[in-house]
């Protein structure tokens, strides 16, 4: 891998190309993302870059812990994220991230990663946490079919059989049923840059996105390129 960015997602318009043809697209507010440490096998036992994404802000408050004062920050960094940072020479970061870099050697502290690192027409992978449904029924979780709606059935979106009641006597593991739907981890793959506005640090992606607008969203060239 050789290029990969953390954005936020913007959300999904359209635009025409030059031959009037439209393209649903998702945009994406990607970087500027700066490096916060660089793994190297010597150290770490492996090869890779750690990049840091969006400011936090640096207030910190006190807190009493037997008789002790530990600086911790109001969303729960401890001091010692502050010194990894501050060694790194850049502000505090919310989101942190690593990529294995095939050229992470070639990396600095401190070195900014734009969304000019994309190109028009490349194929990419996105990363982000789907949308959360809470608890949904086998219908629209799984797809499975409903019941007769006729007056007298008792059987409409319920889900249907689980198994024989004397063999096998259980329900099998992994038996779709009703649940908890969606805030999974989904990738989306070969996914077509359109535009990059690297003033602006845009990335417009051809398609639908996973996730809810303002999620984070992981940008890395496509490993099943088409």
């Amino acid at each position: 891998m050789k290029k990969a960015i953390l954005a936020t997602k913007v959300g999904m318009t359209q635009i025409f190309n030059e031959d009037g043809v439209l393209t649903p697209v998702t945009v994406l507010q990607a970087g500027p993302c700066v490096v916060t440490q660089i793994k190297t096998v010597e150290n770490d036992g492996y090869s890779a870059v750690q990049v840091g994404f969006v400011d936090k802000k640096d207030k910190i408050i006190n807190k009493d812990k037997g008789g002790r004062k530990e600086i911790v920050h109001r969303n729960g960094t401890t001091k010692a994220m502050q010194g990894h940072f501050g060694k790194a020479g850049v502000t505090s970061k919310r989101f942190v991230r690593e990529f294995k870099f095939e050229n992470a050697d070639e990396y600095q502290l401190a070195q900014e990663i734009k969304a000019d690192i994309f190109a028009q027409g490349d194929k990419v992978d996105a990363t982000a946490i789907s949308k959360g449904k809470g608890f949904q029924g086998a219908i629209k979780r799984l797809g499975q079919h409903r019941g007769p709606m006729k007056h007298g059935s008792k059987f409409h979106r319920h889900q249907g059989s689980n198994g024989a009641c004397s063999s096998p006597s259980k329900v099998f593991k992994g038996k779709g049923m009703p649940g908890h739907m969606g805030a999974k981890k989904v990738t989306v793959q070969n996914l077509e840059v359109i535009r990059v506005d690297a003033d602006e640090n845009l990335i417009l992606v051809k398609g639908a996105v996973p996730g809810p607008k303002k999620s984070l969203v992981t940008i890395k060239e496509t490993v099943k390129a088409i």
